[in-house]
């Protein structure tokens, strides 16, 4: 299996919930129980503590929008493709790429992640995350 592009964001493994599934790697305040994505350790977006702790997030949820880009300006993504905010079933709201057989794509559709073959700034094959409508 190739690697993953980016590591500190997903794993290939799901979780107990959702284990066929990659999951995000997310965390949770231990003071006010806040989830949120990514994992960092700032302090909590919520209530300001600094009791923060990693947590899996099973990877599934709800498409708010989508919006497909024909034009970019980034060297490291050829045009067109589709980017999505999705409500996690775990509470956060994520921003990512959507797989580009996806097809049409309706608010509240239920989506869930995938990896997909993607290169990283050597050309060298990754696997990276996409959501996916959920089949």
């Amino acid at each position: 299996m190739d690697e993953l592009l980016k590591p500190a964001l997903y794993r290939a493994e799901g979780t107990t919930a959702v284990p066929q599934r990659p999951a995000l790697l997310g965390g949770e305040c231990g003071a006010c129980g806040y989830v949120f994505f990514p994992l960092q350790r700032y302090g909590c977006e919520k209530c300001g503590s600094l009791d923060l702790k990693p947590r899996d997030l099973s990877g599934a949820g709800s498409l708010l929008a989508s919006a497909r880009v024909h034009l970019h300006a980034g060297k490291g993504r050829v045009a067109p493709f589709t980017v999505g905010a999705i409500r996690l079933d775990d509470g956060p709201i994520v921003r990512t790429l959507i797989v580009e057989e996806a097809g049409p794509l309706a608010v509240g559709q239920r989506m869930a992640t995938t990896l997909e073959t993607a290169t990283d700034a050597e050309g060298a094959p990754r696997l990276d995350l996409r959501f996916a409508p959920e089949a």
